[in-house]
């Protein structure tokens, strides 16, 4: 998948300030930046400014960049780092603002939207609640590996790892969510075979 990707051609025009080419790898990148930024954080809005704030971070150090560094690799590194320095920062601030989490009136429900929609809505929230529960590094490696697809050598490039151990624990994260989603549906998995 990465690779009809022109990230170095992108590269290179991004050293030279092309803005054309900011804006085509924004397009391109954004969305498995988002979806990888979110499995850490957990919230879509504060995925939407860390990789926001990551795409800003990259246009102050085009003139850095280098063609012999994957450019790809590079984007989830940025993404990983401010996601987790945003964690420990939001955690900080959790603890001195608990008495006011506390004292804030419940939201109102959002509208009721029809049967199937919801249903679907339902498994995809449930699906990101168990993506929540695997290790930190499982989490990491299966959203890297699945949604946004990086070959096994790309996200241990990013994580610094192996890419054996990015195979383990890709394999140890779809097995608990096959247990969670048996438990939660048992058909579901199987709908396949019917």
């Amino acid at each position: 998948m990465s690779d009809a990707r022109p990230f170095d051609e992108w590269c290179r025009r991004l050293k030279a300030s092309d803005r054309s080419a900011y804006a085509e790898l924004f397009e391109a990148m954004y969305g498995p930046l988002f979806r990888y930024v979110r499995s850490i954080t957990g919230t879509p809005d504060t995925a939407q400014d860390v990789t926001q704030d990551v795409f800003i971070r990259l246009w102050e150090v085009r003139d850095s960049l280098s063609p012999d560094q994957s450019l790809e690799a590079y984007l989830y590194r940025m993404a990983r780092n401010r996601a987790y320095n945003h964690e420990r920062n939001q955690r900080t601030r959790t603890e001195k603002e608990e008495d006011v989490r506390e004292k804030t009136p419940a939201q109102p429900s959002p509208p009721t939207r029809p049967d199937t929609q919801a249903r679907a809505d339902q498994l995809e929230d449930r699906l990101w609640q168990w993506i929540g529960e695997l290790t930190e590094r499982q989490r990491e490696a299966l959203v890297l590996s699945r949604f946004d697809g990086l070959s096994h050598d790309e996200v241990a490039d990013v994580m610094d790892i192996s890419p054996r151990t990015v195979n383990n624990h890709i394999v140890r994260a779809l097995k608990h969510l096959r247990g969670r989603i048996d438990d939660y549906e048992p058909d579901l998995l199987n709908a396949d075979e019917h």
